[in-house]
């Protein structure tokens, strides 16, 4: 995993889990358990217990991924471009009233 450092609250728990598989794990939890791209890292286990560790920062870490370089959000290892990212937070955003 990449690690980027992140000059906002909760970012160093962001850098350690990611920011692509952050976005891609809370689709999972919340929109669509069919969505699976945050398992293609070993190390998911651990990056499940920092996320719940860090709920409070959720929805602020999705509206600073969309404002997120896009080479950057590319250096993933779950295979999703910045733009499915950025995507798919959009629709996390959009759909917060529902969880």
């Amino acid at each position: 995993m990449a690690n980027h450092n992140f000059n906002f609250d909760g970012g160093e728990y962001l850098a350690k889990i990611g920011a692509s598989w952050f976005v891609s794990y809370s689709f999972h939890e919340l929109l669509d358990k069919k969505h699976i791209n945050w398992k293609r890292v070993l190390t998911y286990s651990l990056r499940i217990n920092t996320y719940n560790k860090t709920k409070n920062y959720h929805n602020f870490w999705l509206e600073q991924v969309l404002e997120m370089n896009e080479k950057k959000l590319n250096t993933n290892k779950i295979r999703l471009n910045a733009k499915e990212t950025k995507n798919l937070a959009k629709l996390l955003l959009n759909n917060k009233n529902k969880y």
